[in-house]
């Protein structure tokens, strides 16, 4: 009988220069004295930031040590041959008090090359958007490299950068190469790889506290930029209450929205991989083996891959991400 239950894990909060208070005041998650949250990394293994559990007989464990311990038996076999012991996929929510950088992060091959790391596919989903607030996610025109570096240098970079008018709701999925920006205004949850190689493009010449600006990576970014255009860059999809819903399939994660206003029971018993749980809306308690695991908005749960069936049981109706690795 596996020793793995439904993990919460504690939250990383993560203050930025481009950071707001919506984790405090819409998620009602307390980051303490940090001036602003840009970022909580909810589940991650990334080496500087790994996560810890939150309750439970694990209490206190890192997720590379279970990861280590378990293998297989916390991600999947599939899974565990792929990625090792590093936990393949990152978890966080973002709040853009203002734009972030406009940034591109490399692929796999290039990120190995250079930094010895995975590289960055990622995906966003609204949660609450300001009004008026947007988003850039690739390029609105056909380009190169010179064409590219020409408007960079010009100052006129955003001219061919394709910007999106964005609602809660609406879902991006940017693979590694596609030049994109948070817009001021929007609060998202973000499934990505496990990686935390950024090459920063343009910060709209801002200054830190100090009077610094933040490093640009303008020749790094060269060779990870994908210059071609594409006909779409938001995910179309029709939400519908009480059924799975699919959003987005990748090499590197499977994720689905279930809006639902009654209970349901998943059987995972066919999938060699973990569940990440991202609760975006109401609440849920997750039922397994005789325990109960209570989830609210703004907090997320992993299924390890030897818990094979839950109980999603709900008083308020909820609305959840459900991330795997197909």
């Amino acid at each position: 009988m596996s020793t793995l239950y439904p993990l919460k894990f504690k939250t990383i909060y993560k203050d930025k220069i481009w950071g707001g208070q919506k984790i405090k005041t819409y998620l009602h998650k307390d980051f303490g004295n940090l001036p602003n949250c840009g970022e909580t990394w909810e589940i991650s293994g990334v080496k500087s930031d790994v996560s810890v559990v939150d309750g439970g007989a694990l209490d206190g464990q890192s997720l590379a040590d279970l990861l280590a311990q378990h293998k297989g038996e916390l991600v999947g076999k599939a899974v565990y041959e792929r990625f090792g012991d590093i936990f393949p996929l990152l978890v966080k929510f973002i709040d853009a008090n203002e734009d972030l950088s406009i940034q591109v992060h490399p692929d796999d091959e290039l990120a190995k090359k250079r930094h010895n790391s995975f590289g960055k596919t990622e995906m966003w989903y609204v949660i609450e958007a300001d009004p008026g607030s947007s988003l850039i996610a690739g390029f609105n025109e056909e380009v190169n490299q010179e064409v590219y570096v020409n408007k960079l240098n010009s100052g006129h970079l955003t001219d061919i950068l394709n910007r999106e008018d964005v609602k809660a709701g609406d879902v991006f999925f940017l693979p590694a190469g596609r030049v994109h920006t948070i817009g001021k205004g929007l609060l998202i949850a973000e499934i990505q790889q496990t990686s935390d190689i950024t090459y920063r493009i343009y910060d709209f010449d801002r200054v830190d506290d100090k009077g610094q600006k933040r490093e640009l990576h303008t020749e790094e970014a060269l060779a990870a930029i994908d210059y071609k255009k594409y006909p779409n860059y938001r995910t179309d999809y029709t939400p519908v209450k009480n059924e799975d819903v699919h959003l987005v399939s990748c090499p590197y994660f499977t994720t689905n929205v279930l809006d639902y206003t009654e209970g349901v029971t998943k059987n995972y018993s066919a999938f060699d991989s973990f569940v990440i749980y991202v609760c975006l809306e109401g609440s849920l308690e997750v039922k397994y083996n005789g325990a109960s695991y209570p989830v609210k908005m703004g907090e997320c749960l992993l299924l390890p891959n030897s818990v094979n069936e839950v109980e999603l049981s709900t008083t308020s109706g909820f609305k959840i991400l459900e991330s795997y690795i197909a």
